[in-house]
């Protein structure tokens, strides 16, 4: 059995106030299957890149581990996906077997090899260099978002295969993986960094436990400043009050008005004295009161700029068909939306679930047959699964999309954005910052019907949960497509609508 030992770890980026990780410490098992959950930024990645020294921080980390990570670099796709994977997992010819094995416990065909890599599909992909990760058992694996390009079938295989492993660390943001993956959690967020045992739930049920205790902690904290801050207020009046009596007299004594100066002075200096040592003590425990708070990452309650719309149905499908290249891509479909219901499209990866999206959106340059019919006055709120180049400063995106600045940052605050990024370029920002954007757009958009495609990709569990929780409260119609199954169990309501390929296929 090997550790990985962390003390004293602190590690800031030159751009950023204040640091990722502050003093931590932590022993980790080498047989944990330990997942790193939290917030967007939080320095999930960061803390990977830690462990495998491409990030220099303070402090120590002592193992005799070799870490590998995942996703490998493809420097070269264009070659075999056999000439690949040999070149990442540095294994000769006669030790390829290993790749073979682990290929088939994920399920694909070996004849995968001989395609050029950039031919395969991103499930494809991301399966090879699983196998290519795994080959080696004398490594710890370091696995970062092994979810994202993959739909539902593909994560359940991929789960399959990970909790059958030794040990590893996996970044991921898909709670129904996660709960059959990992039996160890690692929690960072803006407070401290919590390690748990047990699976997704586990940790979710301990850290809404220990949340509850901390906001009603931190709430009494607010409230014990806020008298606090009054009382020193308070005392820096009197304060004033008794230099300003002791002036009047003053100037009183020279008009020759019989008072005894030396009295009022000695009496007014006390009172000074006083005053000053009570509003020393009241910026004492102001200050000691400030130091318990902890800046937990609370999960805001988000709102949404749903306008109900009083006509059936909203979104009417009938034997709708789309074509690309000359070939139908889907069997005809039929289906209709009213209020209060929502519905999924389902089908594998590569199916073409975003084209067929877009054409009921009425994109002109894709080829379609059937009928789509919109309600009068129907406005719709759409969240594209193409949003990497989206660019320019917060303020002009939200200018651009005709929504209120205010309502915008508002919901991006909630979303866990630091107020910092507002400053910096949307093209600079990350994926999982740039899907929150959009989303937060979306909410903003005064809407009658919500069309997402994959809107939860690249965000975190806390940030899932929030919008889960939203869409359940508020109960807006929504034609949605994702792959995190848990999201779509709980908040679908009506038959998901399983495409298929056209018969003639």
């Amino acid at each position: 059995m090997e550790t990985i030992n962390i003390s004293n770890l602190y590690f800031r980026y030159n751009k950023m106030p204040k640091p990722i990780f502050d003093h931590f410490n932590l022993d980790i098992d080498d047989s944990w299957r330990l997942g790193l959950i939290g917030r967007n930024g939080r320095g999930k990645t960061t803390f990977l890149r830690i462990l495998l020294g491409q990030l220099e921080a303070t402090g120590k980390v002592q193992t005799n581990l070799t870490f590998k990570y995942f996703p490998q670099a493809v420097l070269h796709p264009s070659q075999t996906t056999r000439e690949t994977l040999a070149t990442i997992s540095g294994l000769g010819l006669s030790d390829f077997w290993q790749i073979e094995v682990e290929l088939d416990k994920l399920q694909v065909d070996s004849s995968v090899l001989e395609r050029p890599f950039n031919s395969l599909s991103p499930g494809e992909q991301t399966k090879a260099l699983l196998a290519a990760l795994f080959s080696d058992n004398d490594t710890f694996q370091l696995i970062d978002e092994p979810t994202n390009h993959l739909d539902m079938e593909g994560r359940q295989v991929v789960a399959d295969y990970l909790k059958a492993k030794h040990g590893f660390i996996v970044v991921s943001h898909d709670r129904y993986f996660l709960d059959q993956v990992i039996n160890h959690v690692l929690s960072i967020d803006r407070a401290k960094i919590q390690l748990f045992t047990g699976n997704y739930k586990t940790w979710q049920r301990e850290l809404e436990h220990r949340n509850k205790f901390e906001v009603q902690r931190k709430h009494e904290l607010q409230s014990e400043i806020k008298r606090l801050e009054k009382t020193a207020e308070k005392t820096r009046r009197w304060s004033e009050n008794t230099e300003g009596q002791k002036s009047q007299a003053a100037y009183k004594g020279q008009g020759h008005v019989n008072l005894d100066k030396g009295f009022l002075g000695h009496k007014a200096a006390k009172m000074m004295k006083r005053s000053k040592g009570i509003a020393e003590r009241t910026k004492r425990e102001i200050n000691e009161k400030q130091s318990l708070l902890k800046n937990i990452d609370e999960k805001a309650k988000l709102t949404l700029n749903y306008i109900e719309l009083k006509k059936r149905p909203l979104l009417q499908v009938d034997s709708f068909q789309v074509s690309r290249n000359g070939e139908a891509l889907n069997s005809p479909i039929s289906f209709s939306i009213t209020d209060y219901q929502r519905l999924a499209l389902t089908a594998p990866n590569g199916f073409g679930k975003s084209t067929i999206i877009k054409a009921i959106l009425g994109d002109k340059k894709l080829i379609s047959s059937g009928e789509v019919t919109l309600a009068s006055g129907l406005k719709i709120s759409y969240v594209s699964q193409d949003f990497e180049a989206i660019s320019g400063s917060i303020e002009r995106y939200a200018e651009q999309s005709g929504i209120s600045l205010e309502v915008f940052l508002n919901g991006l605050r909630k979303l866990g954005f630091e107020r910092e990024a507002f400053n910096h370029d949307i093209s600079e920002m990350s994926l999982g910052q740039k899907r929150k954007i959009a989303l937060s757009r979306s909410l903003a958009k005064p809407a009658n019907l919500y069309i997402w495609d994959e809107p939860l990709n690249y965000l975190d569990v806390i940030t899932r949960q929030q919008i889960e929780e939203l869409i359940l409260e508020v109960n807006p119609p929504m034609l949605l497509i994702d792959h995190d199954a848990d999201f779509v169990e709980h908040i679908t309501n009506q038959a998901s609508i399983k495409l298929a390929r056209p018969e003639n296929d």
